[in-house]
């Protein structure tokens, strides 16, 4: 339940973003850029250690309140987003601002070779980091379906 929960609501952000009721605003700046890219590669590296508390504290506080703990956490990435867990290949490309967030597109290929587009959505919090709001994975461009 608390997985379809965080699913509707990463495809409702990103479904306002294609429609265009949510739009990119202006590039971030290169500080944002540097701080989000930072994020991303810790709790990826967290993934990579099995680091589950790691991984966990650059989640969104509403991404910790649907898994409750790291090890749910963890559980959840392992089974739905395995080229994040274990990426072998990452790219990061364009990031853009929508809104107060930072939406930064990656190519990622996992263990079994496969490549994807990974959306990262970010959101600064009250004390200034940025935190991990979701994430969302389709075909890397040169692989989507003709």
């Amino acid at each position: 339940m608390k997985y379809s929960l965080f699913l509707f609501t990463t495809l409702v952000f990103f479904i306002g973003i294609l429609s265009g009721s949510i739009r990119a605003e202006d590039a971030p700046t290169a500080a944002d850029v540097t701080e989000a890219q930072a994020v991303i590669a810790a709790q990826m590296e967290a993934f990579m250690r099995n680091d589950g508390e790691a991984a966990f504290v650059f989640a969104a506080p509403a991404i910790k309140e649907m898994f409750h703990t790291p090890e749910t956490f963890m559980e959840m990435v392992r089974q739905q987003y395995a080229p994040v867990y274990r990426p072998q290949y990452v790219e990061y490309l364009e990031p853009v601002t929508i809104g107060s967030n930072l939406m930064q597109p990656l190519i990622l290929t996992g263990e079994n070779g496969m490549t994807v587009l990974a959306r990262y959505a970010l959101s600064r919090q009250v004390g200034g980091d940025w935190r991990i709001i979701g994430v969302t994975l389709s075909p890397a461009p040169d692989q989507a379906p003709l």
